[in-house]
This record gives C-alpha cells, sequence and structure tokens, in this order.
C-alpha cells in the first residue's frame, strides 16, 4: 500500500532526526504554555477590567459591541494578533522542517512570507483556521487551537431532535469537505510566498486531483497512531500487574516509572505523528520526494533536553501523589434539573423523589419570575416543549402555572413553585442549587425580591445559587454576600476575575489553568454537564470541585472508581480513561 510506504520512508526521516524534531515540537508548546496563552488570556482579562466586563459570554456580547466600543476594538485587535500567531508558529513549523532544521534559511524565508502577508487576509485566515481545525489538530496539537470547537452542551442539545441533528450532521460534513479542500492552503501560503486567497484557490485544484491519496494517508496514520497507542496502553497496565505483586513501596516507585514511561511514550508518538503529517503536506506542496540533510543545532537542544527532564522530574512527582491518592479529594455531586437518567420530568417533584434516593450533594433547578412576581421552577423561556402552552413564564400567574402539567421522556408531572419545590427538598433533606433565569421582561427588583423571600431560608439549609446573567450575580452578591453565588459561563476566554464565590463552567471548554486560577482565589469550579465517564474521571484528575450531571448514579460509580483505595495497576488504568488515546 503506497500509504504504508511513504508512512515507512517519512518514519526513517523521523528515526534520523528524532532529537531535533523533539526540539521543534517541545519547544513550541513551552512557548505556548508559559508565553503566548498567558499573555492572551491577561490581555483580555485586562481589556475587560478596564471596561468593568467580568466575562465575554452569549448573554453580554451585544453590550459590548453597542455600548462598549473601545473594548470591543481591543479584542478584535487582540484576534487578529492571536490569528497571526498561531500562522507564525504553522509557517516556523512547516519552513524548519522543509529547511531540516536550517533556522537562518527557514528565518530568510519566513521574512518573505511576512512580504506577502496582507492585514486583509485575516478574515480568511480566520476562517480557514476555522476549517481546518480537525486536521490542524492532527498535523499539530496546539492549545492555542483548542478554544475553536463547538461547545459540548451544543452538540449534545442538537442530537436530542432528529432535525437538529440532521441539520448538525450536514454541518459537519460541509465543514469536513471545505477543510479537506482547503487543507493545502496555509503549506502553499509559506512555501510559494503566496497571498491567502490565492493559495486557497491552488488548495483547491490541488485537492481535486488528490483527495483520495490525501485521505488514504490520513486514515492510515490514524489506524497506526491509534494501534500504536492501544499496544503502549496495554503493555503499560499488564506491565503494572506485574509489578503490583511486589511489596507496597517497590510497587509505587515501579508504578511511577510505568506511568511516567507511558506519558513520554505517548507525548513521542504525538511527535511522530505530527512530523509525519507534516512532511507529507510539505512533499505534496512541493513534489520534492526528498528534504536536504538536518543540520544540528546544540545550543537549541541543550536548554530543550533540561526542559524535558525538568518536566518528567515534575510529572514523576504528580504521578506519584496521583498513584498514592494524596491530592484526591471527592467532589460535589449535582444532579441536573433534579432528574437522574430520565428517571422523570426535570424540575417537577415527583424527578426530585427518585432522585434523592442517589443522595446527591446538591439537586439543580431553575427559576423563573411570575406574572404576579412569584417564583415558578422552569428551565426553558417557554412553556410548549413541555406543557404544550405556548407562553413564557412571565405572562402567567404562579396559580396558573402551577395548574399545567408538563411531559417528558414518557413522565409526568405536575409544574411547581419555589415554594413547593422548597418544600419538597427539606422533607427529603435535599440540598439544593438554584439557578436565577433572567429574561428581558422581568421586573426590576427580580434579584432583590428573590433575596427577600428566599435569602434566608437559602442560608440555613446551606443552598447555593446561579446563574448565567452576571448582572444578577453581582446583584445577589451585594444583597447577601453570606450566600454561594456562581457565575454560569458556557465559554470561557479569560481568566477568573469576577464578584462571583465561584463559577460554573460548560465542560468541553474547561481548562485546568482556569481551574488553578479560580482555586488560588478560593473560589470553587463546577463542571456542567458530564455525563461521560471519561470526562468525569479528566476532570477529577484536574481538581474539578463539582460536577453537574444528568446521571448521578453514574457519578457516584465513577468517584467511587476513581478515588477507591485500589492497585496502582487499576489506577493506571483510570488515567488512560481519563485520557484517551489520542485525545
Amino acid at each position: 500500500m503506497k500509504a504504508i510506504n511513504e508512512i515507512k520512508n517519512f518514519s526513517a526521516e523521523f528515526k534520523q532526526n528524532w532529537l531535533q524534531y523533539l526540539v521543534l515540537f517541545t519547544g513550541i508548546s513551552v512557548l505556548n504554555q508559559f508565553v503566548f496563552i498567558p499573555f492572551f488570556r491577561y490581555i483580555t482579562t485586562f481589556v475587560l477590567q478596564k471596561g468593568a466586563i467580568p466575562f465575554v459570554s452569549l448573554s453580554n456580547l451585544e453590550i459590548i459591541l453597542t455600548k462598549h466600543p473601545f473594548v470591543a476594538l481591543a479584542l478584535l485587535i487582540e484576534l487578529a494578533a492571536l490569528l497571526f500567531v498561531i500562522y507564525s508558529q504553522f509557517a516556523l513549523l512547516i519552513l524548519v522542517i522543509k529547511n531540516q532544521f536550517d533556522l537562518k534559511e527557514s528565518l530568510s524565508e519566513y521574512g518573505q512570507c511576512l512580504k506577502h502577508f496582507r492585514l486583509g487576509s485575516l478574515l480568511l485566515l480566520a476562517i480557514y483556521f476555522l476549517l481546518i481545525v480537525p486536521f490542524a489538530n492532527i498535523v499539530f496539537r496546539t492549545p492555542l487551537l483548542a478554544k475553536l470547537k463547538i461547545p459540548q452542551f451544543i452538540v449534545d442539545y442538537m442530537t436530542r431532535d432528529w432535525i437538529l441533528l440532521t441539520v448538525l450532521v450536514v454541518f459537519y460534513v460541509v465543514i469536513f469537505i471545505l477543510a479537506l479542500r482547503f487543507l493545502f492552503t496555509l503549506p502553499i501560503m509559506v512555501l510559494d510566498k503566496t497571498t491567502t486567497r490565492e493559495a486557497m484557490k491552488r488548495s483547491a485544484s490541488l485537492m481535486k486531483k488528490s483527495w483520495r491519496k490525501v485521505l488514504g494517508f490520513f486514515i492510515t496514520l490514524g489506524i497506526i497512531a491509534i494501534l500504536a497507542m492501544v499496544i503502549n496502553s496495554v503493555l503499560a497496565y499488564l506491565l503494572q500487574l506485574l509489578w503490583d505483586i511486589f511489596p507496597r513501596e517497590l510497587a509505587l516507585i515501579l508504578a511511577t516509572i510505568n506511568l511516567s514511561l507511558f506519558q513520554v511514550i505517548s507525548e513521542l508518538l504525538l511527535i511522530w505523528t505530527s512530523t509525519i503529517s507534516l512532511l507529507f503536506l510539505i512533499k505534496i506542496t512541493t513534489k520534492e520526494e526528498k528534504l536536504p540533510n538536518a543540520s544540528h543545532n546544540k545550543a537549541i537542544v541543550t536548554p530543550i533536553m533540561i526542559i524535558w527532564i525538568f518536566a518528567i522530574i515534575v510529572n514523576g512527582v504528580e504521578n506519584v501523589f496521583y498513584l498514592t491518592g494524596i491530592d484526591d479529594h471527592a467532589p460535589v455531586t449535582i444532579s441536573h434539573r433534579g432528574v437522574n437518567d430520565k428517571n422523570g420530568v426535570q424540575n417537577t417533584i415527583e424527578a426530585l423523589k427518585k432522585t434523592a434516593k442517589f443522595k446527591p450533594d446538591y439537586v439543580e433547578i431553575d427559576v423563573h419570575e411570575t406574572k404576579d412576581n412569584q417564583f415558578i421552577i422552569m428551565h426553558d423561556e417557554n412553556l410548549k416543549k413541555l406543557t404544550g402552552v405556548d407562553k413564557e413564564p412571565k405572562y402567567l400567574t404562579v396559580k396558573q402555572l402551577t395548574q399545567l402539567t408538563a411531559k417528558e421522556d414518557g413522565h409526568r408531572g405536575k409544574v411547581v413553585s419555589l415554594d413547593q419545590y422548597i418544600k419538597a427538598a427539606k422533607k427529603l433533606k435535599q440540598k439544593l442549587l438554584i439557578e436565577i433565569k433572567t429574561t428581558q421582561h422581568d421586573s426590576k427588583n427580580f434579584v432583590a425580591n428573590f433575596n427577600k423571600k428566599y435569602g434566608q431560608t437559602i442560608l440555613k439549609n446551606k443552598y447555593q445559587v446561579q446563574s448565567l446573567d452576571y448582572t444578577a450575580v453581582k446583584k445577589m452578591h451585594q444583597l447577601n454576600s453570606k450566600i454561594p453565588v456562581l457565575y454560569i459561563q458556557p465559554y470561557n476566554l479569560t481568566y477568573p476575575r469576577s464578584a462571583a464565590d465561584g463559577y460554573s463552567m460548560e465542560y468541553s471548554t474547561l481548562s485546568s489553568d482556569f481551574i488553578w486560577q479560580a482555586h488560588l482565589q478560593n473560589h470553587v469550579v463546577y463542571a456542567w454537564t458530564v455525563n461521560n465517564t471519561a470526562e468525569m474521571k479528566k476532570m477529577m484528575y484536574e481538581h474539578v470541585d463539582g460536577f453537574i450531571t444528568d446521571d448521578v448514579a453514574k457519578l457516584n460509580t465513577t468517584i467511587e472508581d476513581f478515588e477507591g483505595r485500589k492497585s496502582y495497576a487499576e489506577r493506571l488504568l483510570n488515567y488512560m480513561t481519563a485520557f484517551p488515546i489520542l485525545d
């Protein structure tokens, strides 16, 4: 098979110059982790603080654009700078590999690339990077591109309805076709010194002739890489089963070495995959069969090797903590909308009674204001989906609302007021996480009325409050600073800076860096909505404080499995589950 032969030839090149490739990819990763990512996060945080804006989210995007034009302009300039940095990194990667680590020649060619770079190309470049992210993660896994993704909660929502699912599938198919069509845009821009528009045209023409070859190559490479990771995982686990026979102290030493070796081999496999991919793209673009001999630069190799040794030592210490369970802490368990695995209608007392049997630390519910300024338990801004009544809660009284019956997943349940729900929760001794849902139709004293009526009850029963509306979070904190108030974010771009006591973050966009920064300020971080075992374990490994989930039973089992006093082999297996192959 031609793809396998090409992979063999590229692998021979990688084997010959593996140290240079290790230096190249590690150097860029270090720059990203310790320079570019902190820089852009701090700049974003600084700009937003100057505009008295705590976060960028869908809820305040319109406000930023209309009422804070200078902040919007600064964020656009920052976005342009970020795109340029991403372009520069990929450009230098391609040039350094093409010139086989001749830095002088690579920098000279990079200067020529800049002469052809136009500010007007940034929009096209942004579109290109959005399209190419799935392929870019194969070629080079950079955290600078990690945020360019559809949050998982949107994907989950669209898979619940066949029409939305069809739209999602069509969307992904179109994105895949366009990404494949423009795959060679950046290599052509860099290697042939052309504009983005011209490179896109040439990429489309080139891909028309060679799409079968390209797909065959990447599919073959992906299969080989996955098989290699499976073998690495299986061998590490089987070896640890053997090591666990020895006395516990010796077994811990061997387990630490085993886990560290597994991590190093995994990282080398990822670098190998990235190198092979880039070599293939360069070959197709330039039509060169063989690259020149690699040059060696000991001045660069030495510090990078020191960084690797230091990283392995630090990681080894972290592995000891993980394997021994020293840094374990049981996360808070929270039932999303009061259900467990579709056991009832969301936000109803019928579902609460069933879910409370699984003993979640909190049950999360949603509160809307009614026409008579009371409070009803309902998530959606329109009642039609659950009750068939095409009206908003704000236009009905609490008496009218509590006469409605909601239907979901084959279950029925009465729509209830917050008073009724709290009364039932007290009987069950179940603590609540109350989300304040705001709309443009709410009264001006919504939050004040809520605090006046329920503030003491919340404090007495040790409930918590959260909201997607930062204005509500800030107001609640001002009115009653003793109540823990969390700010919900569906997407994160900045470091945690707000009046909130903690954060409820969409899990697929949540980073360990954000968790660490929040913990420095003694703020908790909850992840929502986490229903997958692997993601639960991954979040626990990164020390998230709590989980909002639709399946409390699964979460309880996962926590017990992850934090139980188990053998080192099982701990190793937990790590592999938390960080799946090529994740």
